[in-house]
């Protein structure tokens, strides 16, 4: 298969995401949305704020990749992002909102990157080599799966 055809969907699941995402937690009240998927992990409200702390990351990590020969890429404390105040009680629709003009722009760049760009490369501290393609095809799958583990748990709670 051309690995374009395997891009484009990527790109288009890219943009799609934040559409699934604000409508999985359409309706839900704030009890919802501090309910946790598992005993000790993270809410849902926590979710969608961690989705847009991530995304705001992949952004730029790309840009990095793309402006710079081979960039160390800074990481993160995922947890310790979803304990701040603002990602732990505070209202999802900054988020949402924050990842659809993200998204745009984010969809914007990948879709005008020429073919040789898709194999530059970084280092990132904790998963070593990182590509600029295998970037797109994990965070073309990140935001719909959690919209996924959203809509999960509403089924299984008769949400």
């Amino acid at each position: 298969m051309d690995p374009r055809n395997d891009r484009a969907q990527q790109i288009a699941d890219l943009a799609a995401a934040p559409a699934a995402l604000a409508a999985a937690v359409d309706g839900l009240t704030d009890d919802q949305l501090d309910t946790p998927f598992r005993p000790g992990g993270w809410t849902l409200r926590q979710v969608v704020h961690h989705t847009a702390d991530s995304h705001m990351h992949a952004y730029a990590r790309m840009r990095f990749v793309l402006a710079e020969e081979h960039p160390t890429l800074k990481p993160y404390d995922q947890d310790r992002w979803a304990a701040f105040p603002d990602a732990a009680a505070g209202p999802v629709g900054p988020s949402l909102t924050l990842l659809a003009g993200l998204h745009a722009r984010w969809t914007l760049l990948l879709e005008a990157l020429p073919e040789d760009a898709w194999s530059r490369a970084a280092h990132h501290p904790e998963k070593g080599e990182v590509v600029l393609s295998d970037m797109l095809a994990y965070y073309a799958r990140h935001g719909l799966h959690h919209a996924e583990q959203i809509r999960a748990l509403r089924a299984a709670r008769g949400w």
